[in-house]
C-alpha cells in the first residue's frame, strides 16, 4: 500500500512541475537563500525524543525576508515498528515580496510519521508524512497535508560517518485541506512542491552540512533557492 501512495504522490509532483508556470508578483529569477539549522535528541534509555529546526528563508540572497521558521516536537519511536512519530509546534513569520516590510504570523501544530528505508548498501530513503493544523492571521482555521520522500546516498562510505561525503535528494508535495480561507477568499488544493538536490559532508557522526539547491512550485510563484544547512544530532 505505501508503494502505491509513493508512486502517486511522485506522479502528482512532476505533473505539477511539468505544468505549472503561472507567474506573479515575485520575481521568479531572483535566487533566493534558505539558512537552516536541524536539530535532534534522544532522551536516554527512553524511547522519547525531542527535535526541531530553525530556518531563516529570504527572497535574496540575504535581508528580504521570505519566512522565519522555528519549529519543535517530541519523537516516539516504537521499539517493534521501524518508525519515527512527532507531534510538534511551528512559529511561522512571513514577509512579502520587495521593499514592503508587512509581515504575517502562522502558529502550527502538526503531527507526522517518518518510515526509515535502507537500499542497497549506500542508499538510505526517509518517507514524512505530515498533518498540519494552521492558524494563519487574517484566515480562518487551515489544514494541509504534506508527502516528503528523502534519499541520501554515501559516497566513499556505505554509512554516514565522520569523513563520508553524501548526495542529498527530496521531493515533497503540500496539499490544503480545505480552499475556503475567509473573507471569501479561496486557495487552490495545491498548495506547493518542492525539489531539492545537494551535497552533503559529515563533519563527524553527529554534525552534517548540506549545500544544494531547491527548486519550489506553488500555486502563484515557482522559485529557485540555494539551501545551506547544519543536521545536529545530540
Amino acid at each position: 500500500m505505501l508503494s502505491y501512495i509513493v508512486v502517486f504522490c511522485i506522479l502528482c509532483s512532476f505533473m505539477v512541475f511539468l505544468c505549472q508556470a503561472r507567474a506573479g508578483e515575485v520575481d521568479e529569477d531572483q535566487l533566493g537563500a534558505w539558512y537552516m539549522y536541524f536539530w535532534s535528541t534522544q532522551i536516554e534509555e527512553s524511547r522519547f525524543g525531542f527535535q526541531g529546526d530553525f530556518q531563516f528563508r529570504n527572497w535574496d540572497l540575504l535581508g528580504d525576508l521570505e519566512q522565519l521558521l522555528l519549529r519543535g516536537g517530541l519523537t516516539y519511536n516504537p521499539e517493534t515498528l521501524a518508525v519515527k512519530f512527532t507531534l510538534g509546534y511551528a512559529f511561522v513569520l512571513s514577509g512579502e515580496f520587495g521593499d514592503s516590510k508587512d509581515t504575517s504570523k502562522e502558529n502550527r501544530i502538526y503531527q507526522e510519521a517518518a518510515l526509515p528505508q535502507k537500499l542497497g548498501g549506500r542508499t538510505s530513503i526517509n518517507h514524512r508524512f505530515r498533518f498540519e493544523q494552521r492558524w494563519v492571521e487574517n484566515q480562518d482555521f487551515r489544514t494541509r497535508w504534506r508527502y516528503g520522500l528523502f534519499i541520501n546516498i554515501g559516497l566513499n562510505n556505505k554509512e554516514l560517518i565522520k569523513g563520508t561525503y553524501y548526495f542529498a535528494f527530496y521531493n515533497e508535495l503540500f496539499i490544503n485541506g480545505e480552499r475556503d480561507i475567509g473573507d471569501d477568499k479561496e486557495v487552490e488544493l495545491f498548495d506547493r512542491n518542492r525539489i531539492y538536490g545537494a551535497i552533503g559532508y559529515c563533519i563527524s557522526e553527529e554534525l552534517r552540512f548540506q549545500g544544494g539547491y531547491l527548486y519550489q512550485i506553488t500555486d502563484d510563484w515557482n522559485k529557485g533557492q540555494i539551501q545551506l544547512g547544519l543536521h545536529h544530532s545530540f
